[in-house]
């Protein structure tokens, strides 16, 4: 989806990041040679005007725990 902005690196940045980020990934061999899937959290981070997380959303949660979230988060 030309919406997304995705992050790439070289394999040390790239495991960097998802260290500090405390995200999961790993290279899934295909059935042929040439192919291969990736495993990886799913999820989003919520950040606020100075940057900091302040929220991680888990994908497939619903909508009813983000939204209590983050009125919480707006008080």
């Amino acid at each position: 989806d030309a919406r997304f902005l995705g992050m790439y690196g070289d394999a040390a940045a790239t495991a960097k990041v998802a260290k500090d980020f405390k995200v999961y990934y790993q290279k899934v061999d295909g059935n042929t040679p040439s192919s291969y899937t990736m495993d990886h959290t799913a999820g989003s981070y919520v950040f606020d005007k100075e940057g900091h997380i302040r929220l991680f959303l888990r994908h497939g949660q619903g909508t009813a725990p983000v939204v209590h979230d983050l009125k919480l988060l707006l008080k």
